[in-house]
């Protein structure tokens, strides 16, 4: 068993090791954020436009025409 003076216990291979597999997780993460972010900024803006919302209530309504033939 070796000795380390690190506060976390690890080694410098296996901190090393860690970080690496943190940082994949952590930039994963983040990719996955930013991409439901833009999904959710297509389908809802967070500032309406000039019209406010009217598109997407405009777009309900299309939506709500078509449901009954999906079924």
């Amino acid at each position: 068993m070796s000795e380390s003076s690190a506060p976390s216990g690890f080694t410098d291979d296996e901190a090393k090791e860690f970080h690496s597999w943190f940082m994949m997780g952590f930039i994963g993460f983040t990719i996955i954020a930013i991409i439901a972010h833009v999904l959710v900024w297509m389908w809802r803006p967070w500032f309406p436009g000039p019209d406010g919302y009217a598109l997407i209530e405009k777009g309900q309504a299309v939506a709500g025409s078509i449901i009954p033939y999906l079924s």
